[in-house]
């Protein structure tokens, strides 16, 4: 019989805990760590990222924001609660999610806009695409966005690097009846206008409306019945090309882009 004390078991490495994150790229985590709607409870940063956010800290303190002191950590450690393919660029904190909205709570914020468009999402559930159509939603100023309950990515993680920062500027309701909040945007004033490639009218037509709802499907998928059918308008995007229809983020960006005013 082989004598096994010749034959010593290695030494195990240390296991690396994992951390408690749902926010992690710089300008998720920079945009959140300054707003006020946000209460941020721990912040992780490699020393290798930790100058480049020092001046939120300091911009912070500014406001009279109450942050938790930083904690200094190796990436191997975010790594190892993120997954290694994360680019989550040294960054990451755990925060409680935003208020909770409705559709009410949109058209309140939005009473004294000039122009507000809304988009809403059906059945858009991949958080790129998400926080993509965030990102795009954000840049052309739009007054908000609506998505269903049970089928809305989590508002935060991947959508949240995706959107870069776009989670602590549009405000996000979500409702569990997409069909009656469309009712309630027509009962003050707003169009409620249906993306499809099989549109009679272009999204171009629409271009001077001051009060609207752009209701998008996922690819494939597209709107569901009821929901198509609560919409006033049906419209399509112009296309010059051999292929009729674009990834769904892009589609939001033109769309946004044109029904704001853009030339």
């Amino acid at each position: 019989m082989k004598n096994f004390n010749k034959y010593p078991h290695k030494e195990k490495q240390p296991q690396i805990p994992k951390l408690k994150i749902n926010l992690f790229g710089y300008h998720a985590v920079h945009e959140a760590w300054l707003s006020p709607n946000r209460k941020i409870k721990k912040l992780f940063v490699t020393e290798k990222a930790v100058d480049n956010f020092l001046p939120y800290v300091e911009k912070a303190e500014e406001l009279g924001l109450k942050r938790p002191k930083y904690q200094l950590v190796e990436r191997r450690q975010i790594d190892k609660t993120l997954g290694q393919d994360v680019v989550h660029q040294g960054i990451a904190a755990y925060a409680d999610p935003l208020p909770e909205m409705n559709t009410m709570d949109l058209l309140i914020k939005a009473a004294d806009k000039e122009k507000a468009i809304f988009v809403m999402l059906d059945q858009v559930t991949d958080p790129h695409n998400v926080g993509a159509i965030m990102r795009s939603a954000c840049a052309f100023d739009l007054a908000g966005m609506v998505m269903q309950t049970r089928s809305a990515p989590r508002l935060e993680g991947v959508l949240g690097k995706v959107a870069c920062g776009g989670l602590e500027h549009l405000p996000v309701a979500l409702e569990t009846n997409l069909s009656r909040s469309l009712e309630v945007f027509k009962e003050n004033g707003y169009k409620c206008i249906a993306l499809d490639e099989r549109g009679e009218s272009t999204i171009g037509d629409f271009s001077d409306v001051k009060k609207a709802v752009l209701v998008m499907g996922a690819e494939g998928k597209g709107l569901r019945p009821s929901v198509r059918e609560a919409c006033t308008d049906v419209v399509r995007i112009e296309m010059l090309g051999p292929l009729a229809s674009i990834n769904v983020s892009n589609a939001a960006a033109i769309s946004f882009h044109t029904l704001m005013g853009g030339k």
